[in-house]
């Protein structure tokens, strides 16, 4: 059954074609990848399902429900999560406080209030479960300033699922890791996914993509270029000429 719905989708920015009737979808309890060299139209279909950008034409569907014209806060009340690339958590406060902050935002319109009220230890004591789900409980009391780049990742995350969505949108979370915390997080990845979360990953790192994936979307000049199992689409001659010149290494070379 498909969670989210992607059905001919085109943006426009003047005579600019950023996405040309891309189609896809995401099944539920699906970890799906969305693939494709710099400049493919990723960023933009990110950018279009979270509500940042609106699709000249085509539609968007979460469970069925069109979100075309919903501003993003009311479709993270619909069920979309997302971790952005780039990790701006409250610098002020501890990784726990950072998702206790979260988890209020899903009990109440008034997160901050969340902090301040008698379920202020219940938050706490959530967000501590949280973070160990991606594996930073140990870091809990630490202020981000004090914690390397692939905990920040992982503290992302970990916000993001604090709001407990049907699907959960990562925009490039192992950029910047080396191999071994790249494979140590999406092994985490893959554990949530097999708990029930849906996952709709946009990465870079075809090594990690092709093992942990069921499945992956390649976009190209904003088109969709190829579509299926991670051993058939990346073994296409076509995708792989997409890549060339940008330093790929896949994973059977």
């Amino acid at each position: 059954m498909s969670l989210l719905d992607i059905r001919g989708v085109s943006v426009h920015f003047g005579g600019v074609h950023a996405l040309e009737q891309v189609s896809l979808n995401l099944n539920d309890g699906e970890l799906l990848g969305l693939i494709g060299p710099n400049g493919a139209g990723k960023t933009t279909m990110l950018r279009v399902i979270t509500g940042v950008v609106r699709a000249s034409r085509g539609t968007v569907q979460l469970e069925g429900k069109l979100l075309n014209a919903l501003p993003t806060h009311l479709r993270v009340r619909k069920g979309l999560g997302f971790a952005q690339q780039l990790v701006r958590p409250f610098q002020e406060m501890t990784l726990v406080e950072n998702v206790a902050f979260a988890v209020g935002s899903e009990h109440t319109r008034h997160p901050w209030r969340s902090l301040l009220r008698v379920e202020r230890k219940a938050a706490l004591r959530e967000g501590r479960e949280w973070l160990a789900k991606v594996g930073i409980d140990g870091a809990a009391d630490s202020l981000p300033t004090a914690v390397p780049l692939g905990f920040l990742k992982r503290l992302e995350v970990a916000r993001a699922l604090a709001i407990r969505p049907r699907m959960l949108l990562l925009d490039e979370p192992l950029a910047g890791l080396n191999q071994a915390e790249a494979t140590a997080f999406a092994d985490i990845l893959v554990e949530l996914n097999h708990q029930g979360q849906t996952i709709l990953l946009i990465e870079h790192n075809l090594a990690e993509v092709r093992r942990i994936c069921s499945r992956l979307v390649v976009l190209d000049n904003g088109r969709k270029l190829d579509e299926g199992s991670p051993e058939v689409v990346l073994t296409n001659p076509a995708v792989q000429e997409a890549y060339i010149g940008q330093g790929t290494v896949y994973a059977d070379n």
